[in-house]
């Protein structure tokens, strides 16, 4: 492809080459959702419609179907009006927390560990969404994607609540599309086997294939996380030379300081859709 067919689009922290036919399905997908306001523009950039393009295999029609569905659930949940206050209480049960680092690909990571305390309500799906904004947020530039480490040691079966998994998988996958770079199912014993057997069939062939299963005992497992992560960083818990333990202190800090740069952006927020 020749540099006169590519055009660079950018939005915040959101940038990508993309082909004069990916620019038209673009303008397309715009042409059909119609007129949009300030608020709702702000998560049609380019680079957002790009995402439900490729998540719907540049069908055009199914794209802007999925992005007005998108738009419909912003209106009605407003995500990015989510605040600490709100979610404090499911935060620090400790079981869901955005670290402060980075994989080594610049992704924002969001560690699980679902085997610990959690109200297992839609408080913990108010607070994975929070999670998510604020993990895009945090993105730097040229990257757009967030890992999931999900620690399943010691699970158990009445840890797990498939109705939940259910809704989180329809949350990720329906208004999050190409967010996710990968899913780190870290050391997931036996009796987890029927538990993903039963939510497979709600995952979509892009979102089964970033589920990755690795134990940290197995020689190139370890290289494998060794390789996407700073084990100086990452926390001992999982194998890593970081933190002991979640400090729910300085992660309320962090995470009031990131709500307060949201306020700062105004209209010119990060398109997350």
């Amino acid at each position: 492809m020749s540099e006169d067919q590519k055009k660079t689009v950018s939005n915040g922290h959101d940038e990508m080459v993309v082909s004069q036919e990916l620019q038209a399905k673009i303008t397309e997908v715009r042409g059909l959702i119609g007129q949009l306001s300030d608020k709702e523009s702000a998560y049609c950039s380019d680079a957002s419609i790009s995402r439900y393009l490729l998540s719907r295999n540049s069908n055009v029609k199914k794209a802007a179907q999925m992005l007005k569905q998108s738009l419909k659930w912003r209106k009605e949940y407003k995500p990015e009006e989510i605040r600490w206050e709100e979610v404090a209480d499911e935060a620090e049960l400790g079981s869901m927390y955005r670290p402060n680092y980075h994989d080594k690909c610049g992704r924002s990571v969001i560690i699980m560990t679902p085997g610990s305390k959690s109200s297992r309500s839609a408080q913990t799906v108010k607070y994975l969404v929070y999670c998510m904004e604020n993990a895009i947020l945090n993105l730097p530039a040229h990257q757009e994607q967030v890992v999931w480490l999900v620690d399943l040691k010691g699970i158990k079966m009445s840890d797990i609540s498939f109705k939940m998994a259910r809704e989180i998988v329809h949350v990720i996958q329906d208004y999050y599309p190409k967010r996710l770079g990968l899913i780190i199912l870290l050391n997931a014993p036996i009796v987890f086997q029927p538990f993903f057997k039963m939510i497979r069939p709600f995952l979509e062939t892009e979102m089964y294939n970033k589920v990755k299963f690795y134990y940290w005992d197995d020689h190139k497992d370890k290289k494998i996380l060794e390789d996407l992560f700073d084990m100086d960083k990452l926390e001992s818990a999982f194998g890593g030379n970081g933190d002991k333990g979640f400090d729910v202190n300085k992660y309320a800090e962090r995470m009031k300081e990131d709500d307060n740069k949201i306020l700062s952006l105004g209209t010119q927020v990060k398109s997350v859709s």
